[in-house]
């Protein structure tokens, strides 16, 4: 059933192919995530290794993510789709031949990793812009948290197709399945209508307004509260993720056609959110749902790595998606219904490199991990996720008005 509040966006045709667009992208997406982490797991035993893969695909926003928000005003929409598909089915596509020939080692898994990291970096910014220009400004909130749906559903769909087709064609089939949605994207894509350039758009360096959007982040304190809340989940919460195959592998006992089962409990989660949110969130509750959900996810993270039962575990998943999905439907909504017109799409970059700082979260739960153990490192990284919360009330506090 679709959010009541979307119906009337779905008659929108470039808002249901930019729907479709970050769905099946999202697919391959959460495809490539667990069958990387469960081929990488198995074949080096190392939980540090899975966490540095899923650091690499998230690496590219912090390094880029500013300068691709910059750059998105410059260049028309679909045009810019178009090249990012092509570049993400290139990418995929050479696994799939690498593994199909018995060639794929996990270094190529890598190098893969950061150049699809490179494309969901430019994705962040320019199909989000796309969506507010289709579906303009009083009805973003809903457009996002559409998407997001979208988004949760591919996040049930891909891992259980991913343990799906690791168990009955190996690593080769999840990569060749992948290449065949890329193109079933492009073809979408193709059918766009044209965006028109914005006519504020800076024709000099790139930097100027990057550091025109850092300036206004510094002199907002509502937005400071937003960027805070985003680096504080993607170094102490996001970064979990990569240990569910760990957990479920270790601890649970599953095989990859359960784990992938499993994991897309989080998407279901995510899913159920996005119809709350969009049929009963007023825009006054807004911030307080940003916050609570934050909060929500890293006492669920705890719960998660603490279960022996399968389950239950499932049940705490469930809530991390519901917590996912509040956090990442509400900093996008924020950031654009807050963010004067012309600044929008740099303060999505500057958005994006937030999110980027979520290396720095997988290469310290990689750590902790291989130190100690992956529950202990779960729960480090969830108390600690916590206590910047605390620390950080002020900032916030005033999303609350």
């Amino acid at each position: 059933m679709l959010p009541l509040s979307s119906n009337s966006l779905i008659h929108i045709a470039d808002f249901r192919r930019l729907i479709l667009i970050g769905f099946v992208s999202s697919c391959v997406r959460w495809l490539e995530t667990l069958a990387i982490g469960l081929f990488a797991y198995k074949a080096t035993e190392s939980a540090f290794i899975v966490a540095v893969l899923s650091m690499l695909r998230m690496l590219p926003m912090g390094l880029f993510g500013a300068l691709i928000g910059a750059a998105a005003d410059r260049f028309e929409g679909r045009s810019t789709l178009i090249g990012i598909l092509m570049v993400s089915m290139i990418t995929t596509g050479s696994l799939a031949i690498l593994s199909s020939t018995g060639l794929l080692q996990v270094w190529h898994l890598g190098i893969a990793a950061f150049v699809n990291g490179i494309c969901w970096t430019a994705d962040n910014p320019v199909r989000r812009m796309m969506l507010g220009d289709v579906v303009g400004i009083d009805r973003v909130g809903s457009a996002i948290s559409f998407d997001a749906g979208a988004n949760n559903v591919s996040r049930i769909l891909g891992p259980i197709l991913a343990g799906t087709l690791l168990f009955y064609f190996d690593i080769a089939g999840v990569f060749w399945f992948g290449v065949l949605l890329y193109c079933t994207s492009g073809w979408i894509v193709m059918h766009m209508n044209k965006r028109d350039v914005p006519a504020h758009q800076h024709r000099g360096s790139l930097l100027t307004p990057v550091i025109e959007g850092f300036v206004l982040i510094k002199n907002d304190p509502r937005l400071i509260g937003i960027f805070l809340i985003t680096v504080t989940f993607n170094i102490f919460g996001w970064p979990y993720t990569s240990m569910i195959p760990v957990i479920a592998t270790d601890y649970l006992q599953l095989i990859p056609k359960d784990v992938g089962f499993l994991a897309s409990f989080e998407g279901i989660g995510g899913l159920t959110g996005a119809f709350l949110f969009a049929n009963f969130a007023r825009p006054h509750w807004y911030g307080r749902i940003y916050v609570i959900a934050v909060a929500m996810y890293f006492v669920t993270m705890i719960g998660f790595a603490n279960t022996l039962w399968s389950p239950l575990a499932a049940l705490f998943l469930f809530c991390n998606g519901l917590g996912a999905l509040g956090f990442s439907v509400m900093q996008a909504t924020l950031v654009y219904r807050d963010s004067p017109i012309e600044m929008r799409a740099r303060l999505l970059g500057v958005l994006s490199t937030c999110i980027g700082t979520g290396p720095i979260g997988f290469l310290y739960i990689g750590f902790l991990a291989e130190t100690f153990s992956p529950r202990i490192a779960i729960v480090a990284l969830a108390v600690q996720g916590l206590i910047m919360l605390v620390l950080t009330r002020r900032y916030w506090l005033l999303l609350f008005r």
